[in-house]
């Protein structure tokens, strides 16, 4: 079809030179994939390079330690993906003998592969005719065949697999798949594409109609939840501090962090001294505490947005089982306590 010939050889002319694109190994394709999901390939590639060069093989990542993983994996966000990654690698390592499914119905059975990762898995290390449809397969059909329908629903997700089966070449299916996702990353942008210099200007309906502005339709909206963190950045008389990991499920599960009081609000200096003195320490004897203004921050996750405000406590007593500034930067953390911890 000449949809695919046009878009596969722009593909050819036009792809990023990128190193999980130089392999059909199931463990580096499996890798990446898990790694841009959310995240943009810029962002996503010095992890790669890390996780590859860190853990050689599917054995060695099954072999880490959870907070090995969690600390090289720190920045990345979303982090029950490390969480999965590293499940998944011991299952794969210690009950499949390291050997990976090899059909897109098996890879879905894997923890944290869901459709899209199974298909981009299965079509890039086996050529299986199965069909990618992420946010740029979305974006590109649905500009391109001028397709309403809401891409939230799953329907519409069945809808748009089915026409992308339908355009692939079934000999070459790793090739389209690639080429398509490439074109929506560099050419079929979100906003403002260039619509002059495209291979599809003459064919696209989108263009011809003028609605490649309001293409694909997407009616589901994220509520965003506020919460408000303070965290005590504590120092004893031997000048060490306390840290602890958040274990219950949520958001950084199973990552570290300074004590926490979280408030329904943004509090004030006078809240934070009377909190500190009478409900979060009252065991210790407060000599000071210090509010870090310059470190306030609002980091935004997909669902929430955090404001965060770290608090300076200098105790009296020495914390027991305190721990040297200097060793905490060892243990994982969320990437906004890092930066904080960095310039302490």
């Amino acid at each position: 079809m000449n949809f695919h010939n046009r878009l596969i050889k722009w593909y050819l002319q036009n792809k990023r030179d990128l190193p999980w694109r130089k392999t059909a190994n199931p463990y580096h394709i499996w890798l990446s994939e898990i790694m841009l999901q959310q995240t943009r390939v810029v962002q996503g590639m010095p992890y790669f390079f890390a996780f590859t060069q860190e853990f050689p093989t599917v054995f060695d990542l099954a072999n880490a330690s959870e907070e090995q993983v969690l600390k090289l994996w720190q920045g990345l966000g979303y982090y029950s993906r490390a969480r999965n990654l590293h499940n998944t690698a011991k299952y794969i390592a210690y009950e499949l003998n390291g050997v990976f499914p090899e059909t897109y119905k098996e890879l879905l059975n894997l923890k944290g592969v869901g459709e899209y990762t199974a298909a981009a898995i299965a079509s890039f290390s086996y050529n299986e005719a199965v069909p990618v449809v992420d946010g740029n397969v979305f974006r590109v059909l649905s500009r391109y065949f001028d397709i309403e329908s809401d891409i939230a629903l799953p329907a519409s997700k069945k809808e748009f697999a089915a026409l992308a089966y339908e355009l692939m070449p079934k000999n070459d299916p790793a090739t389209f798949n690639q080429a398509i996702m490439e074109f929506g990353a560099l050419q079929c942008v979100p906003k403002s594409p260039n619509c002059t210099i495209c291979i599809f200007n003459e064919s696209c309906l989108a263009l011809q109609k003028k609605k490649v502005d309001i293409l694909p339709v997407k009616s589901k909206k994220v509520k965003i939840t506020n919460r408000f963190f303070n965290y005590f950045v504590l120092e004893d008389s031997l000048g060490n501090t306390a840290i602890q990991k958040r274990t219950a499920k949520g958001i950084w599960h199973n990552l570290y962090e300074f004590p926490l009081l979280e408030t329904s609000e943004i509090v004030d200096f006078d809240y934070i001294s009377n909190a500190v003195q009478n409900q979060v320490f009252p065991v210790y004897t407060i000599l000071s505490v210090e509010e870090c203004a310059e470190a306030a921050v609002i980091h935004k996750l997909s669902h929430q947005h955090l404001h965060i405000q770290f608090w300076k406590i200098k105790i009296k007593e020495n914390i027991k089982e305190g721990i040297e500034f200097e060793k905490i930067k060892t243990f994982p953390f969320p990437i906004v306590i890092y930066n904080f911890i960095e310039k302490l």
